[in-house]
């Protein structure tokens, strides 16, 4: 494999003339000397909590016999960088640590260790005796890249294992953080508790998994006095309990990458965080959105009959149907009564409601079935006599009898149906009443009008020659 490949994973190592350290990748080492403090690559973090296999508490050097606890995985790769000289890359991608290590330490027992990392010379420009070659293992190998991706997979797997036996739990145990009111059932119920008496909103229950560790470590930091979104501490619980409430941080840190190994949407991909994974299905909406529209096709919204089960595509037809079957021209009545739009609500929703309720509203009779109330209308003319206005127009009848009320979509204001002729023709001109002139000059607010202009003026000319006066009489003396 070529060492180019990688050589932007891996920082060039040159030890400085005054022997100072240099680093591998961000880690700083001594070329010379073994008693830096050295760290590794990049810091595992062991979402969902760490997996141990059975006998098997800790975790073994892929060249020695060398052991470190899980928790301690970072011991373990400064101890390879030392000792054996292999950095590991993107460990923090690695699902499950232990079993990696297994995998590979295995594996370099079959085969050599060039076989399946590149080589990285450091010192190069140095004597061939002070340099020294370093070791990279990195998904650019296909079977490391595979080996990934099978411990992911196998991680999400147990995670959605994890989460589905909670949501199934009905022997929860907790204790608000807020209110100290305790709950007892499914995890469900704190969460709801939380968000609705204390807007404190984690997300919701299905999205979550290691319910009862994620409320131990918030509670652990509530503890300890500090806020859980801008993280600073505070010296007593009412005043943190004030922060939190006037500063509205009554939610968690979404930067913290500690709370990402309790949502189930950080272990989908390989790599790759809830914001990612976001970002990524914005993208796609956005690049394909025209796509989506283009091809969209409108169906149209069938309306139903008022008498009937009968459904028309457009309005028109539902307008034509209703008079050839039934005798009842909607149109008609509409201009003939003068309705507007609000008065035709409220016909519909009456009709509506006394065929729902099997009653003829001409004569009030009620029957068994809508087919009586049916044929009783057509055979007595019952369906275009409409009641007195005042029983149907009244407030209850703003509110449908049927929520999906395609009919009343449709319906306009009567002056929109006629043209501009028949407008015009529909419009009353009244003319002023001239035979009782004089009465309506003296009975006319412009009379009033008039006469406050009048003593205005007149007040202002005698002001005006009250000033000359004045002014003559000065220059007189």
């Amino acid at each position: 494999m070529a060492a180019s490949k990688t050589q932007g994973a891996v920082v060039r190592m040159e030890e400085d003339r005054d022997g100072s350290c240099s680093t591998v990748g961000g880690v700083g080492y001594g070329v010379n000397s073994k008693d830096c403090i050295l760290e590794p690559l990049s810091l595992p973090e062991s979402p969902g909590g760490t997996t141990t296999l059975e006998g098997s508490p800790s975790v073994p050097c892929i060249f020695c016999e060398e052991h470190f606890p899980v928790a301690e995985q970072d011991k373990l790769l400064k101890h390879m960088i030392i000792e054996h000289k292999i950095v590991i890359a993107d460990i923090k991608l690695v699902a499950d640590f232990q079993r990696y290590i297994l995998y590979w330490r295995k594996r370099f027992t079959e085969q050599p260790i060039t076989d399946f990392c590149s080589v990285i010379r450091i010192n190069s420009t140095a004597p061939f005796e002070e340099q020294e070659n370093y070791f990279l293992l990195c998904d650019v190998l296909p079977e490391d890249r595979i080996l990934r991706e099978e411990l992911q997979k196998q991680r999400l797997k147990e995670i959605l294992e994890q989460q589905q036996q909670e949501r199934n739990d009905t022997n929860f145990h907790g204790i608000c953080m807020f209110c100290n009111e305790e709950f007892l059932g499914n995890r469900s119920v704190i969460l709801n508790h939380m968000a609705r008496e204390h807007a404190f909103n984690i997300g919701l229950p299905d999205n979550i998994v290691n319910c009862n560790e994620f409320l131990c470590t918030l509670q652990k930091k509530l503890d300890n006095l500090q806020c859980l979104y801008c993280e600073k501490t505070f010296r007593d619980k009412n005043t943190l309990k004030d922060h939190m409430r006037k500063k509205q941080h009554r939610k968690i840190n979404p930067k913290n990458r500690e709370y990402d190994r309790f949502y189930v949407i950080n272990y989908l991909e390989l790599g790759k965080s809830w914001e990612e994974v976001q970002l990524e299905d914005d993208r796609e909406l956005l690049d394909h959105q025209e796509d989506d529209w283009s091809d969209w096709e409108e169906h149209p919204a069938s309306a139903v009959c008022l008498f009937c089960e009968k459904q028309a595509e457009t309005i028109e037809k539902l307008y034509v149907h209703m008079e050839d079957a039934h005798e009842f021209d909607l149109l008609k009545i509409k201009s003939e009564l003068g309705l507007n739009f609000y008065q035709q609500v409220k016909l519909v929703n009456f009709i509506r409601r006394q065929v729902h309720q099997c009653r003829c509203y001409g004569c009030h009779v009620k029957f068994k079935s809508k087919a009586d109330l049916r044929t009783h209308m057509e055979e007595t003319k019952h369906t275009s006599l409409l009641p007195d206005r005042k029983t149907w127009d009244q407030l209850e009848y703003y509110f449908p009898t049927y929520e999906n009320d395609t009919l009343l979509c449709t319906l306009s204001d009567s002056e929109s149906d006629l043209t501009v002729q028949e407008q015009n023709e529909n419009v009353p001109i009244i003319s002023e009443d001239t035979s009782k002139l004089y009465a309506l000059k003296q009975s006319s607010i412009l009379n009033q009008l008039l006469l406050q202009e009048c003593l205005k003026t007149r007040r202002n000319y005698h002001r005006s020659n009250f000033h000359v006066f004045s002014y003559k009489t000065d220059m007189k003396e």
